[in-house]
């Protein structure tokens, strides 16, 4: 832990993080920027390479690549970003978080360096006061076809900045992408002495050193280029800038604090974590925990609030993750927690932000989701641990160290322990685990899966009674209509029907619209009102098909020349089904849409009823 004397300016302001982003925000439109809106953590669709927003550039490739016009060529905004590269740092370092806010101003093909350069330098300086005489700058020293960045170093030098305080870095440091792929360039970032002392090093202890006395605040990146598909350099039909500073980094210095935890963005959290753990005192692997559940509860409240649901892939594995390890570090340091202590540290996140309205509109949502989270993973959590302290004491007695996949993939199938919760175990105990192995464990129970899916389709009925029977002649409706409102590329992947509602599950690539889903409900009600009459025939898969009945659930035991079911609901809907239907489409009643969600990539789920 790095201790920081009384080493401040005097005339630096103790700014709150609302203050902080309302100043930057000010200073540029006073430069002629328009404010433009925040985004979702979730890219949009033309952008699916990511999972997360992870750079306040993010949203705005378009611009930079010409591909859209921007309102204005000069913008600025408060970004939420969410990083997955850096879970397993947090709690590690002072300044690590996986969710942030990142303060940045744009040029699209108007200003270039010197006049970025000149603003950053006349914001950090004459605005926060911050002491120049803390402030490091490393610049792009070049590296193979690409040349070194005399203009950056040269306005930082016209600006005063003394020569040995300006660093020459390589392309790892100091040429940005938000990609593999995608608008780039190099950059000139700004480091913050935090301590003014050097390390044992001596005079070797500079930026980059391990001991932490130097953080980034500001990086100012130089869009020169695109990187193609193939990996190559392109240079772009017009110059930008794109800047990115920490809103919690500039707290840390504007607010004098030890580490970014101790800043008003983060103190009630805190404050509310020691209370529910009854921590008086932080002391060796508390402090770790603590950081850990403050990070992640605080990112899992934004996700949530963004739309993200716990699942097994993708986005909602990475929120389940994220809810599951806080939970496991809760219960480190108070063994008996419970679903009320977590949930009484996600409400002091949502109230800390509750200025932020999408966070306050869904704190009836985060508190559901986190609370179904925890009661289920409490309830396995100490069977797994138990499991997982046998598993490591046969392997002390075999002179092992390595977690076999077989019970790694049993601790997260049975248990819900992801993988990554089971390697930082086994690394806490100086174990490894047999990540290949598991993989195939994996790949064998989707196989499983994907089978039991198949055989489920035969009827997709919990149990055959008239309430079923209705909601199944209800899904060929269905999804009939959402292939009139979407598309052909729509196929069913999936139902599950009770006596009180029906599951549909659809390939679809992105959330349907109120107005889409509207349409669909009215063309389902029309065709229930229409009376259409149901009628089943006998014959084989290929006559069925030349027929157009729709078959996307072919049966692996399918034999050429069996008869199959086909049926038709007048001349609307024709499929080839295994389950039992209505006789006619009026006997249904009305049919709404409660909920649609993503269940995977690519694929949607509606839920209905019947009234």
């Amino acid at each position: 832990m790095i201790v920081i004397k009384d080493i401040f300016d005097k005339k630096m302001k103790n700014m709150s993080g609302r203050e902080i982003k309302e100043t930057f925000l000010n200073y540029f439109v006073k430069k002629n920027h328009s404010v433009i809106e925040e985004s979702s953590l979730i890219p949009k669709q033309r952008d699916a390479s990511a999972l997360f927003i992870s750079a306040g550039m993010h949203p705005l490739k378009p611009f930079l690549l010409g591909i859209e016009k921007p309102k204005s060529k000069r913008l600025c905004n408060i970004q939420r970003c969410f990083r997955t590269t850096d879970i397993d740092e947090v709690g590690i370092k002072d300044s690590t978080l996986t969710f942030f806010f990142m303060m940045g101003n744009w040029s699209i093909g108007d200003y270039w360096k010197n006049d970025a350069i000149k603003m950053a330098y006349d914001l950090l300086v004459n605005v926060f006061n911050i002491d120049v005489g803390r402030l490091r700058f490393t610049i792009f020293k070049g590296a193979k076809d690409i040349p070194k960045d005399d203009e950056a170093a040269k306005s930082w030098l016209g600006l005063g900045i003394k020569k040995e305080n300006i660093l020459g870095m390589g392309e790892d440091d100091n040429f940005w992408s938000a990609g593999e792929t995608g608008p780039c360039g190099p950059c000139t970032e700004i480091y913050y002495d935090l301590t003014g002392k050097a390390c044992k090093k001596g005079k070797d202890c500079s930026v980059g050193c391990e001991c932490g006395r130097f953080i980034e605040i500001w990086n100012l990146v130089f869009i020169q280029y695109n990187r193609n598909e193939n990996k190559k350099l392109e240079k772009l039909a017009f110059n930008s800038v794109d800047t990115g500073a920490g809103l919690e980094r500039f707290a840390l210095v504007l607010q004098n604090k030890k580490s970014v935890y101790e800043t008003d963005l983060f103190e009630p959290i805190i404050n509310a974590i020691k209370k529910v753990c009854r921590i008086n005192e932080v002391s060796g692997n508390t402090g770790k925990s603590i950081k850990i559940i403050a990070d992640h509860l605080r990112a899992s409240c934004f996700l949530i609030a963004d739309g993200v649901e716990p699942a097994k892939i993708e986005r909602g594995y990475v929120l389940r993750r994220l809810i599951r390890r806080a939970i496991r570090h809760i219960r480190l340091i108070k063994s008996d927690a419970k679903t009320e202590d977590i949930l009484e540290i996600s409400e002091s996140v949502v109230k800390n932000y509750s200025y932020y309205k999408h966070v306050e509109n869904n704190k009836n949502k985060i508190k559901e989701i986190i609370k179904n989270e925890s009661e289920k993973f409490i309830s396995t959590l100490s069977k797994g641990l138990k499991l997982f302290d046998e598993t490591i004491s046969g392997l002390k007695k075999e002179n092992k160290k390595v977690i076999d996949g077989i019970t790694a993939f049993h601790l997260y199938d049975t248990f819900g322990f992801p993988l990554e919760l089971t390697k930082e175990l086994a690394l806490e105990r100086g174990f490894k685990v047999d990540e290949k192995s598991f993989e195939n464990e994996f790949r064998k129970h989707q196989e499983k899966s994907r089978a039991g899916s198949e055989k489920e389709f035969r009827s997709g009925l919990a149990e055959i009674t008239p309430e079923t029977i209705k909601y199944h002649t209800a899904t060929h409706l269905l999804h009939q209509a959402l292939r009139d409102v979407l598309g052909n590329n729509v196929r069913q992947k999936g139902s599950n029907i009770t006596k009180e509602r029906l599951r549909f599950d659809f390939s679809h690539d992105k959330k349907l619209s109120g107005d889409e889903i509207k349409k669909v409900e009215d063309i389902v009600n029309k065709k229930i009102k229409e009376g259409l009459e149901i009628k089943r025939k006998e014959m084989t898969l290929d006559d069925a098909k030349k027929q157009d009945y729709a078959a996307f659930f072919e049966l692996k035991t399918y034999k050429p020349g069996e008869k199959v079911s086909a049926y038709s609901i007048g001349n609307y809907s024709k499929e080839v089904c295994t389950g039992p239907h209505a006789g006619n489409t009026k006997e249904l009643g009305k049919f709404r849409i409660i909920k649609e969600e993503a269940v995977a990539s690519g694929i949607r789920r509606i839920k209905a009823v019947l009234e």
